[in-house]
């Protein structure tokens, strides 16, 4: 994607702070940045579930959080051939918007989007409740229960999504889609998460 981080594994950019999930994005000099990532991958991975997760979003231009699952098989079979699902994905130009999408192999890479805007506010402003319902037919996304987008087995081919995936949490900087800092871009930038529940 082009993006400028580097992810690393020390406090200041993923770290337990008074309960909750820190996920920071640095920028220590000049064009440099840094930031974190965590997933599940070889620890817990599921098929069919309802997620819930809580979060609070970071905002400014070329600020790229993500709430996402990959097919654990991803080794095997490459991307997006083991399949992607984006729960929550934010712009941090747009920080009233999320986007819910799924990426996958359909002779070359294919995905389909939606998003879902808040009526008044910002992500950043509090924290809100993205949730995923998968089935073995269809997937489900929800901001603070309201239902935006929903795609059926029968509008993905090939359907990737009926093995195990694991859960991803990052936050990006820059890359194709949300572009780069610019001089507005103010950081330190937090995603901050309270729970990640998943029922099944």
């Amino acid at each position: 994607n082009n993006e400028l981080q580097t992810y690393t594994n020390i406090a200041a950019n993923v770290q337990l702070n008074t309960g909750y999930l820190h996920i920071t994005a640095l920028n220590p000099s000049g064009t440099s940045y840094t930031s974190g990532i965590i997933n599940s991958h070889g620890h817990k991975d599921f098929t069919y579930f309802r997620a819930e997760i809580r979060a609070k979003l970071p905002e400014g231009q070329g600020l790229w959080p993500a709430i996402w699952t990959l097919g654990s098989n991803i080794t095997q079979a490459g991307w997006p051939r083991c399949g992607e699902i984006d729960i929550m994905e934010l712009l941090g130009h747009q920080p009233e918007m999320t986007h819910g999408a799924v990426h996958f192999d359909s002779g070359g890479h294919s995905s389909r989007t939606a998003s879902y805007s808040l009526t008044s506010g910002k992500f950043s402003s509090g924290f809100h409740v993205f949730s995923l319902i998968w089935t073995p037919n269809r997937l489900r996304w929800f901001v603070d229960k309201q239902e935006f987008f929903v795609l059926n087995k029968s509008e993905i081919q090939p359907f990737p999504f009926d093995l195990p995936q694991y859960f991803v949490l990052n936050v990006a900087v820059g890359g194709n889609w949300p572009g780069s800092p610019d001089q507005t871009t103010v950081f330190p930038q937090n995603m901050i998460v309270d729970y990640i529940k998943v029922y099944q």
